[in-house]
């Protein structure tokens, strides 16, 4: 697949192919020009900050499509204030608490931040702004999931993640609370006739996003001085934390990994319960693709040593492959099934969660055989994605020209 890059920027592959597919492709210049100049700005910020994620939004029809927009903002901004460790706690802490409070002051803005992703924060009046624009629902659900997720950040805060139970309760906060926030967002635009209750079910949606993540940026935020691996897990396999990256300690580092991946994998029957109760197309479509690429990038984590020495992602080949495919419920239950089943082939036979995980893949593969056989489409994208890439870009081409 590595010629897919040489085609150029993943947002140019993901809008002939959705093109190819008949479904909404990606934002045009042409309809950037036509929004308002601080609208604009959210959107560009949404692709420096959220590449993937910001394709998949932008998939989404108009005044909805600009609400999730800027609840990913304002949710990305309070995250930035607590990733940045230059920033004090007395100044990080209360800044976390009135976050909400910010959305309706229009020139409010932090300008001390280091952190990478310090433009949201830099430049939030354009953020505020197009908040204030937005239906009144939109910004009651999107202040009222600041205001939580503030708090609950700045409950960690110098609290360091003991137990698996808090290790729920800060991906809870980080990330859960968000995908309550998003369900909400779809509901009031009443794209579901039978809106999901369940808040247990997203929030093991949320969990497996966050938790998926933190196992994969170890090194990152290990470079940047935070922890977030609990440690009733990882003091089963070293001292410190930090130890895990010795390359003397791969073998307890890999088992400490493994034993994190089999608690995720916990999630997954529940993400296929919530998954198959959404009737909307878009709704669907948009959770579908955010848990296959959680799950795939769990598939690649799973005892790879390569968590302790670089950022390990999947390809694009594949995050591409996801959207394609991710349609229905067949689907979704095809290639979760094939990336539980790559985790099942590696399973280290001495590996102490060896037990664990095998049991845990085998029931989640029972669910995904529960309604029939399975149909690879996936497979068969796999093989003929390449030509189907090649021949949209040849076609884009001929088409420019003329």
């Amino acid at each position: 697949m590595d010629f897919l890059r040489s085609l150029g920027h993943p947002e140019e592959i993901y809008n002939l192919l959705r093109f190819k597919m008949g479904c909404r492709t990606v934002l045009s210049q042409q309809e950037r020009n036509s929004m308002s100049d601080s609208l604009q700005t959210c959107y560009k910020y949404l692709d420096e900050t959220c590449r993937s994620f910001a394709a998949i939004i932008q998939a989404l029809d108009g005044e909805l499509r600009d609400a999730v927009c800027i609840f990913c903002l304002v949710i990305r901004a309070v995250d930035t204030v607590e990733d940045d460790m230059t920033i004090s706690l007395e100044t990080k802490i209360p800044m976390l608490h009135n976050f909400h409070t910010y959305l309706y002051q229009a020139d409010w803005r932090f300008t001390e931040s280091k952190d990478k992703h310090r433009q949201v924060l830099e430049d939030f009046p354009m953020i505020s702004q197009e908040f204030r624009k937005l239906p009144a629902v939109c910004q009651e659900v999107t202040a009222d999931i600041c205001h939580k997720v503030g708090a609950g950040m700045a409950e960690f805060l110098g609290k360091p993640v003991e137990s698996l139970l808090d290790w729920d309760q800060y991906c809870h906060y980080a990330t859960a609370l968000a995908m309550i926030g998003l369900s909400r967002l779809f509901s009031s635009a009443q794209l579901e006739d039978i809106p999901v209750k369940d808040t247990r079910l997203l929030n093991s949606v949320g969990l497996f996003l966050q938790k998926t993540n933190l196992i994969r940026d170890y090194l990152e935020d290990q470079l940047e001085g935070r922890e977030f691996w609990p440690r009733e897990v990882w003091s089963k396999y070293s001292k410190k934390l930090s130890d895990l990256a010795k390359p003397e300690n791969i073998v307890p580092a890999v088992q400490c990994l493994n034993d994190l991946v089999t608690n995720v994998l916990q999630h997954i029957p529940d993400v296929l319960l919530y998954l198959s109760q959404l009737r909307n197309q878009s709704e669907f479509n948009f959770f579908a693709v955010l848990q296959l690429m959680a799950v795939a990038t769990l598939a690649a984590c799973y005892n790879n040593p390569q968590v302790f020495k670089r950022a390990v992602k999947i390809r694009e080949g594949q995050m591409v492959t996801v959207m394609m495919d991710a349609t229905n419920m067949q689907a979704v239950r095809a290639i979760m099934y094939q990336y539980v089943n790559e985790i099942n082939q590696k399973i280290p036979v001495s590996d102490p969660s060896a037990g664990r995980t095998r049991n845990i893949v085998s029931t989640i593969q029972k669910l995904c055989l529960s309604d029939g056989p399975l149909v690879y489409r996936n497979r068969l994208s796999l093989i003929y994605l390449p030509c189907a890439v090649l021949l949209a870009v040849l076609s884009w081409q001929y088409l420019s020209s003329l």
